[in-house]
């Protein structure tokens, strides 16, 4: 069985017209799928609605209690029942998760070192079982960012290290393809020209791009995600746009692949 686990983050879910978008291209996006989801922007929107200021480092959020909350009432509530709703309405059978659910997803709390990231889930174990299960019943699991310690705690965790960490352990059981959709149409050269894409790209041409600052910031850790997955067993990683991901499920260059059997190219 071929599964594809797909990412998307704010620079889709924070407007409706391109959600409803990708929803639809999703809807007939080939074969099982999962689809991953975050929602920091909007999380962020509220939190300050309710006197809750966001504080990040290095492009993650520090997630105290009252963060947590907003984060869990945000991802797992009305995000995820939102997407969940738009897709029965396009006749796909999704359900709506959290790493708790079915316990899914099992996290540690991340320990404090230079930096105290509060309630952040580090992933230790994956229900493939359960996902297993869902994929041959023809129903889609859409899975929001939080996870849990299986002592009754919630831990908000990234999404692109939940889209990896269910695509890996897949992996050892089925062909599985990664797609992390984003708000640009690759790994671009120059970030603001759409057309200087990387198309294909290898560790150590990564290497290179981060060393000239070409690749920085969140760029980064997506990048990390995606070699980590390929090294055990994804069978390929893809980053573009949202609107492109139809073109990518039938093998067209439009964004950034990596493959594990095109490493030896360069």
């Amino acid at each position: 069985m071929n599964v594809s686990i797909i990412k998307i983050g704010g620079n889709v879910i924070d407007f409706p017209e391109k959600l409803d978008e990708f929803l639809y291209l999703f809807s007939r996006f080939p074969g099982k799928k999962i689809l991953i989801h975050g929602g920091g922007v909007l999380a962020s929107k509220f939190g300050e609605s309710l006197g809750v200021m966001p504080e990040m480092v290095d492009g993650r959020r520090i997630t105290d209690k009252d963060t947590l909350d907003i984060v869990t009432m945000v991802y797992a509530g009305l995000i995820n029942k939102q997407i969940v709703a738009k897709l029965q309405a396009l006749k796909q059978n999704a359900l709506g998760m959290t790493g708790a659910d079915g316990n899914l997803i099992r996290s540690v709390k991340r320990p404090v070192k230079n930096i105290d990231y509060g309630f952040v889930g580090d992933i230790q174990e994956v229900n493939t079982d359960l996902l297993q299960t869902l994929l041959d019943a023809d129903i889609i699991p859409v899975v929001c960012a939080i996870t849990h310690d299986k002592k009754g705690q919630l831990l908000n965790t990234n999404a692109d290290g939940i889209a990896s960490e269910i695509a890996t352990n897949l992996s050892k059981k089925f062909k599985v393809n990664l797609y992390f959709c984003f708000n640009k149409a690759g790994v671009l050269i120059d970030e603001k020209n759409e057309n200087s894409i990387v198309p294909l790209i290898n560790e150590e041409i990564y290497e290179e791009l981060k060393k000239e600052n070409v690749i920085h910031s969140g760029m980064i850790p997506k990048l990390d995600n995606a070699f980590a997955a390929l090294q055990k067993g994804v069978n390929h990683v893809w980053i573009g746009k949202a609107e492109n991901l139809l073109l990518a499920s039938k093998g067209k260059l439009s964004g950034t692949t990596i493959e594990r059997h095109k490493y030896d190219l360069y």
